[in-house]
């Protein structure tokens, strides 16, 4: 792990995370009535995309949105704009994570255009979305923010139209949360300029296609989970390496699992509405490695988890996987619309170093004279790992994230000392099921707690 490289500037990075920020800040105020400080900051914008594909729609749309005259169109091309400085800064910083981590990336292909939709629906997302863009996150109202409920009502009959319905739903009830926006205290600027660009780019025939996939066979050696909570939804995703059985380089992927969750169900609970998928996470929890027959990999690394096409196999210790075939395995490119610097998540393992709790609860991994941070507070709850655990660590094996300015590791598992043994500790040690004390009071809370739900909610249903 050069962790040095880590540390080292990377080029243009700042200036095109600069002119994202200046775009940014147009939305505050909308483009209705632009005064001169935006159409400033939309040519600086425009600037920054000189010399690329987009930059002549850009210039135009930048120019007709300074002076008030900007048309659906013209917000779409901003919207590519953004998102492709983002892309651009989220390539870089991936480049620079598998080169620190000693790996390569596989060359991305050009991306399938999806099947036809709505025409009608997309125009009316296309068109809420503009008039967001006009009177700006200040400027919002009830009124405004209630044309969507309307096209999201339409699009859920539409399976193809569902992923760009639960954006629209989830960005418009943040929206209502916050109004009128004349009052808001803080603006959250770059997440619902975030929200605006990637909706605005999914109403364009052919963004909300089903990805293309390939049948993966071969055997999948689990790395760790990261689990991820929302009040209303929980995610399980396995990162690991597949080693395809026809003998090809094995490549970086990821299987994730999701389910609803109410909000009393938390830390080791959040395991029991993911039981559906047991055989994927009692292979994690036990560290056993997964049989795959067929199972749909996108371009993208992504597995399309499907119980059929797997079963457990031997064990398989994630510390030896990522000691012996993580560093040769390949990393496939990321999907178009989502590079994004938020999205960069590197597996890596790195050994050797010197823990540490700094100021303010945070932890530090020092090796080779560098300083590299530690983001403990992305451990779940619903796992053994804690920062103890991490500072006791001498072995890890993480995520590499960029946050703040600056790459930050997630841990997903150490190697540490527990009562004087040498140990292994995995975030998503519950994932299967556990024995451990704390986790097994955990559970046994959020089945009590689970099971009052569904009493009441039967109530609900016979009235």
């Amino acid at each position: 792990m050069r962790a040095d490289l880590l540390a080292e500037k990377i080029d243009g990075l700042d200036e095109a995370l600069a002119a994202v920020d200046s775009f940014d800040r147009v939305l505050v105020t909308g483009l209705l009535r632009p005064r001169p400080a935006q159409a400033a900051a939309l040519a600086e914008f425009a600037d920054a995309l000189t010399g690329s594909p987009l930059a002549a729609r850009v210039a135009e749309a930048a120019g007709k949105a300074a002076s008030g005259a900007a048309g659906e169109e013209h917000f779409t091309a901003l919207a590519a704009g953004r998102t492709a400085l983002l892309g651009a800064a989220h390539d870089a910083l991936i480049s620079r994570a598998q080169e620190a981590a000693g790996r390569t990336s596989a060359e991305a292909a050009a991306p399938a255009v999806g099947a036809g939709t709505p025409a009608n629906l997309l125009v009316a997302a296309r068109s809420w979305l503009s008039d967001l863009a006009r009177c700006g996150w200040r400027g919002i109202d009830h009124e405004v923010v209630s044309g969507a409920a309307r096209i999201v009502s339409a699009m859920l009959d539409d399976p193809g139209l569902r992923r760009l319905a639960a954006l629209l739903d989830g960005f418009a009830a943040e929206l209502a949360a916050s109004c009128p926006g004349a009052s808001l205290e803080r603006v959250p600027v770059r997440r619902w300029a975030d929200l605006w660009a990637r909706a605005m780019l999914l109403t364009l025939p052919g963004a909300t296609g089903t990805p293309e996939t390939v049948p993966a066979t071969g055997r999948l050696l689990p790395l760790g989970v990261d689990l991820q909570e929302h009040a209303t939804a929980v995610q399980a995703q396995v990162h690991a390496v597949f080693e395809p059985a026809d003998g090809s380089p094995s490549l970086l992927v990821r299987a994730s699992v999701s389910a609803p969750k109410p909000d009393s169900v938390v830390g080791a609970g959040l395991w029991q509405l993911l039981r559906p998928h047991l055989p994927l996470l009692a292979a994690v929890g036990e560290g056993r490695a997964t049989e795959l027959t067929g199972m749909p990999l996108t371009a993208a690394g992504d597995l399309l988890w499907s119980e059929e096409h797997a079963r457990t196999g031997e064990p398989a210790d994630s510390f030896a996987t990522a000691r012996v075939a993580l560093p040769t395995a390949t990393a496939l490119p990321t999907a178009p619309l989502d590079r994004h610097p938020t999205a960069v998540a590197v597996p890596v393992f790195v050994d050797g170093y010197a823990a540490a709790a700094e100021e303010g609860g945070s932890v530090a991994f020092t090796f080779a004279g560098q300083t590299l941070d530690v983001d403990v507070d992305r451990i779940p709850a619903a796992g053994p790992l804690t920062p103890e655990g991490v500072i006791a660590s001498g072995a890890c094996i993480g995520l590499l994230r960029w946050d703040a300015g600056a790459f930050r590791l997630q841990p997903l598992a150490v190697e540490t000392t527990v009562r004087r043994k040498a140990a292994t500790v995995h975030a998503g040690a519950w994932a299967g099921g556990t024995t451990d004390k704390a986790g097994t009071r955990a559970e046994k809370a959020a089945t009590d707690a689970a099971a009052v739900l569904r009493e009441r909610a039967g109530r609900l249903l016979r009235k």
